[in-house]
């Protein structure tokens, strides 16, 4: 029994030894990096810390610093702009499909008008063009001797207009500003139309669309400052939620409407936005 006393006797003294060294660790970390240690920058005629205080809600400390990116009170001005072509050549099935001739694109157009309400965080406008084509000119599927068709001339052509308003939260990666990473949320509200023509009974139809949408965005992205006032983005969709309204006629006669809503989750090849923006 003594000799158990004294093994656990000796065991508390070294939990308590090991705890004290561990807090005079911390300790000395923590004054290496005060405040009063941080190098510092003069925005808008104020001297602050380079890197932006954060706090820690019980979170671990993997010692990584939000530096500061773009600095309160700066305007950004900038453009993104997405574009995606399909061809002929792009979709080769073995030898199901035959005598194949089609082409498609889609494009977008964003510029955009930003202001910096605190360091590394800003609040924005968002204009958005897009604009889609496809032309098939023709089409021979053979499956088997029971399943063979052809289409010819469909063609369909979609275009919109938005507007959206949003928040970006940049996170600086180093002490010079070049390097950061974002998170965005945009909320937009838009309209737009879309024309379908096919050939059906050997007459030519022609199905046309409005469509009024909603989406709320939540797109990350990365920022590198390529000049002192000029920075190249990346950014992707991955997940979101919308909500489109369609009113349909073909050939003039009215054939009704619907109203559709979802939500994804996903990484969109096809949401890839690059852009380039200006900060004064």
């Amino acid at each position: 029994m003594k000799t158990a006393a004294k093994i656990l006797i000796f065991a508390m003294m070294l939990v308590a030894s090991v705890t004290a060294s561990a807090q005079k660790v911390v300790r000395k970390s923590e004054s290496t990096f005060s405040l009063d240690s941080i190098p510092r920058v003069i925005v808008d005629g104020d001297t602050v810390p380079i890197i932006i205080p954060q706090k820690n809600y019980g979170r671990f400390d993997r010692g990584l610093f939000n530096y500061i990116f773009i600095p309160k009170g700066k305007w950004g001005f900038g453009i993104t702009a997405s574009y995606g072509e399909l061809n002929t050549e792009d979709i080769q099935v073995l030898s199901v499909l035959k005598d194949l001739d089609f082409s498609g694109k889609m494009y977008s157009v964003k510029p955009y008008l930003s202001y910096f309400l605190a360091s590394n965080q800003s609040i924005g406008l968002r204009f958005n063009y897009t604009r889609g084509i496809a032309d098939l000119g023709h089409l021979s599927v053979n499956f088997s001797d029971d399943l063979d068709f052809s289409i010819r001339d469909v063609s369909y052509y979609q275009q919109s207009f938005s507007v959206s308003t949003f928040y970006r939260n940049y996170v600086g990666l180093d002490r010079g500003g070049r390097f950061g990473v974002f998170n965005e949320v945009d909320l937009s509200f838009g309209t737009g139309s879309s024309r379908f023509k096919r050939i059906y009974n050997d007459a030519p139809r022609d199905t046309r669309t409005l469509i009024s949408k909603g989406a709320l965005n939540f797109s990350p992205g990365v920022c590198v400052f390529i000049q002192d006032f000029a920075a190249f983005n990346v950014s992707f969709g991955v997940f979101g939620i919308n909500w489109q309204k369609e009113k349909q006629t073909t050939d003039g006669v009215d054939e009704g409407s619907r109203v559709t809503s979802g939500a994804n989750f996903r990484f969109n090849i096809f949401n890839i936005n690059f852009g380039l923006m200006v900060v004064i």
